[in-house]
């Protein structure tokens, strides 16, 4: 079982994420690198779609909010966590 964080934001907040993303991407890749951590990213169109994050546990999705500067900062709100029973293959052309 998986866990998957929903996150939205408001378009008009794009200037602050571009600002914090750096804190914000320093603190994902050391996330991951404890563990925990199986993806992150956004959709199309982030500002209005949003993103969202994978994680192997509620509680490392948690913890993961509790500390991630664009949550702090109030640039993305996580709308839910939802458990992923999901099925995966081998790599994948990214044709």
């Amino acid at each position: 079982m998986q866990f998957v964080v929903f996150y939205r934001s408001d378009p008009s907040a794009l200037p602050g994420l571009q600002a914090v993303y750096p804190r914000h991407a320093a603190y994902f890749q050391a996330f991951a690198a404890e563990g925990g951590l199986i993806g992150i990213g956004t959709f199309d169109n982030p500002a209005v779609n949003g993103s969202m994050g994978i994680f192997t546990s509620r509680e490392r999705a948690e913890e993961f909010i509790a500390g991630d500067p664009f949550v702090l900062e109030g640039l993305a709100v996580p709308s839910e966590i939802r458990e992923w029973n999901a099925l995966t293959f081998g790599p994948q052309d990214s044709a």
